[in-house]
């Protein structure tokens, strides 16, 4: 499973733009205001070749009209969920009461804690954290989270304790097999219907899994882990706290798992949390399949308008097998099997250099590349660049200047040629260095004796 990390702190010391720094990505609001963040934020960290979760919490110890209290509990449940967490201090402000307090709260824990003094850019970083060794924690690092100073160090000491809690999957396991989806749309009873026993406890009640089950399946004689997740929902119908911890596991579960079988409730609207799972399963790169539940009974005006919701609102999806199923009644459940494994060898497949180089000049034959400022974008050739997801490697020149449409072309002219279904592609472009940029200017060995002459000449005639 995947670590995760909390980053906590009194508010306005740059927690948000450190949870930006880690995820690449500008998820969090960032103002030069205190209490901007209210509610944990989840997102993907990478680090030297490590994964892991990030979680930013909001700030602990000021007062928001009454907020403060709500802010506090959700920074709490951030630190009971992480395998590590970032203590993220002021070196300008100095050490504050509420600095204090936290402290007395972290102390305690068993757990790695890293003392982060943040914006020491533009003073001496010693002075900067002389005060906060009163804190008690060993080690202190000062960064300057906005101007990206001091965070290599610092990351660095937080992966190195990260790579030997990373659980490496059995080979043995087989394919790994994650149901993915809100409360109640009837994963649980999927598995069970899968299982042909009731394995999963199943409730008609949001919320009844907590936690990730992981069953090993054969069928067929081949090997497969079923992985039953808890719902997630929208963080302000996320109440109890055992729910809380159910939306980490399923985001570990989602790194997990080797295929994702999305389900969806067809009986309810297509909604944003729907969304965001989605596109969180793609990020990951992990292979897909869409299983439309609770088909069963519905009338064909109310089937071809879900039909309807989904190709406008599932676009970006559109590579994944599409089921329509009733997990109750086993209708269209065993038809999963066939599409998972088609997803897993897809997201698999060996792809040679020759291959992807090839398929790369029918794609520029059929349309190519467009003009910029008057110069054709040329791409020269492709190599893999890994499996599972597939990973093509683009060579060329001015690649940063290629549109988004051209892009998506070659994904799709790719995936066509290949027959990769039910797995995303992802696409590198990458220029090449100009051999002739540093000497763009300068002179042959035979111009330059040219103008030594000239030169000569011109002074004699004067």
């Amino acid at each position: 499973m995947l670590p995760v990390i909390a980053i906590v702190g009194r508010p306005n010391v740059g927690k948000s733009t450190l949870f930006n720094v880690f995820t690449r990505s500008r998820d969090a609001i960032v103002a030069d205001l205190p209490g901007v963040t209210r509610d944990r934020q989840y997102g993907q960290g990478h680090f030297e070749g490590n994964d892991f979760i990030v979680i930013d919490t909001g700030g602990i110890g000021g007062d928001f009209e009454g907020l403060d209290t709500v802010m506090e509990e959700q920074a709490r449940f951030a630190i009971e969920e992480a395998d590590a967490v970032i203590f993220m201090v002021d070196g300008r402000g100095g050490l504050t009461s509420a600095d204090e307090d936290i402290a007395d709260i972290l102390r305690p824990l068993t757990k790695p804690i890293y003392l982060a003094v943040n914006k020491t850019d533009g003073i001496d970083p010693d002075i900067a954290c002389s005060e906060f060794y009163g804190l008690g924690f060993d080690t202190l690092h000062p960064m300057a989270a906005s101007h990206g100073r001091g965070l290599s160090q610092m990351l660095s000491t937080v992966v190195e304790g990260f790579i030997a809690q990373q659980i490496k999957p059995e080979e043995d396991a087989g394919i790994q097999i994650a149901f993915i989806g809100k409360p109640n749309v009837g994963k649980s009873t999927l598995v069970n219907r899968i299982l042909g026993e009731e394995r999963v406890l199943v409730f008609d009640a949001p919320g009844t899994t907590r936690d990730s089950i992981f069953i090993p399946f054969v069928r067929q004689d081949c090997k497969y882990t079923l992985i039953d997740t808890a719902g997630v929902r929208r963080r302000s119908r996320v109440s109890q706290a055992l729910e809380k911890f159910s939306v980490i596991k399923t985001l570990q579960a989602i790194e997990a798992c080797q295929v994702a079988i999305m389900v969806v409730d067809a009986r309810e609207n297509i909604s944003e949390q729907d969304q965001r799972l989605l596109g969180h399963i793609i990020r990951a790169g992990k292979a897909l399949v869409v299983a439309i539940n609770k088909w069963d009974g519905m009338d064909k005006d109310d089937r071809d308008d879900v039909k309807k919701e989904i190709s406008r609102r599932l676009a970006f999806a559109d590579f994944a097998r599409l089921h329509f199923i009733s997990a109750k009644h086993g209708t269209g459940v065993g038809d999963l099997f066939k599409s998972v494994n088609e997803a897993y060898r897809s997201a698999t497949k060996e792809l040679s250099t020759s291959q992807l180089t090839d398929v790369l000049e029918k794609a520029i034959f059929d349309h190519q590349p467009p003009l910029v400022r008057g110069r054709r974008i040329k791409l020269r050739y492709a190599h893999p660049g890994g499996a599972n997801p597939p990973t093509i490697i683009v060579h060329g020149n001015q690649t940063n200047e290629l549109p988004e449409s051209y892009k998506r072309y070659l994904n799709n002219f790719y995936r066509k040629i290949f027959k990769l279904v039910g797995t995303p592609i992802r696409m590198v472009f990458k220029t090449g260095d100009n051999p002739f940029k540093d000497v763009r200017n300068k002179l042959t060995p035979r111009q330059e004796q040219k103008k030594k002459r000239q030169k000569k000449f011109y002074k004699k005639k004067d």
